[in-house]
């Protein structure tokens, strides 16, 4: 996974991530975010437009392959 950074105040602080079929299904957070002070999982699906933005926090995820 490649990310990109935005604001570092954020809970994740990155903005865009470049996520790969290996890590789906897709939830916000990632399992590899901080989760004490994230919002709740919430799964999205990114198959069919290959990118998709979380609506709590905003984060875009872009399919990488």
């Amino acid at each position: 996974m490649t990310t990109t950074p935005a604001h570092p105040t954020q809970a994740n602080a990155q903005q865009r991530y470049v996520v790969h079929r290996a890590d789906l299904p897709l939830s916000c957070p990632l399992p590899s975010m901080a989760l004490w002070n994230s919002h709740p999982r919430v799964y999205l699906p990114i198959e069919a437009e290959h990118e998709v933005q979380c609506p709590y926090c905003g984060a875009h995820f872009v399919l990488g392959d």
